[in-house]
């Protein structure tokens, strides 16, 4: 990034300059998780606090970043990015499965990995929210990602004859927001259910969607 202090290179104790990096990184991430999502937040934390925290120099911390704003940049799309990757991995476990089973599978996965730790929901439902308009920007992008992977499955559904054709990008989109408002409910206390339930209440609606009233897969309505 433009502005940051220049980077040592060569080798010292047995790492080289990128594995050194790569682990001061880590750390300030790490912190970052700590500290912007448990107390005291993203608008109250300090980049000596964060450097504490991590046990490294403020030079540290801007040999790696600008702004405290970057760490929170990277940490929402590192928690995004988990949470993906726990979806694309139930989904490519349950591909043979009936759609039912699919959904249930996948977002059984995403909601597991997202709420493991408290810190990830308030850093990509909460923290993120009106910092900048550049995080705005991300944040937006980073759910059209997941809308783009609800409507490409439906899609792949609507192929295999298990779902009505259509073009689902706004039923899509509109999932996704009940999705992570339902979930940081949850997670706040102000729902009374378990995961479980919560995960089978958001199959109920997905598959809502995807198969209306009067919709069967022979293509009679009745």
């Amino acid at each position: 990034m433009a502005g940051r202090l220049r980077q040592p290179t060569g080798r010292y104790g047995g790492r080289s300059a990128e594995e050194r990096q790569a682990e001061r990184r880590r750390r300030f991430l790490e912190a970052g998780l700590q500290v912007f999502g448990d107390r005291p937040g993203f608008r109250s934390a300090t980049v000596a606090a964060l450097s504490e925290a991590a046990g490294l120099s403020t030079r540290q911390f801007y040999e790696e970043f600008r702004t405290l704003e970057d760490v929170l940049a990277a940490l929402h799309l590192q928690v995004n990015d988990w949470a993906e990757a726990a979806a694309l991995a139930a989904l490519a476990e349950a591909r043979h499965l009936p759609l039912a089973e699919r959904v249930a599978a996948v977002f059984g996965a995403y909601a597991a990995d997202v709420t493991a730790d408290p810190r990830r929901i308030r850093i990509t439902f909460v923290e993120i929210i009106g910092v900048s308009p550049a995080l705005e920007e991300q944040r937006l992008d980073r759910r059209a990602r997941w809308v783009d992977f609800i409507c490409a499955e439906a899609d792949a559904a609507v192929a295999r004859g298990e779902a009505a054709p259509r073009d689902y990008r706004i039923a899509a989109t509109a999932f996704i927001g009940g999705v992570n408002g339902l979930l940081h409910d949850w997670s706040a206390g102000r729902v009374e259910a378990t995961l479980d339930q919560v995960v089978e209440e958001l199959v109920r609606q997905l598959l809502a969607v995807l198969r209306p009233v009067g919709w069967s897969p022979d293509g009679h309505h009745p």
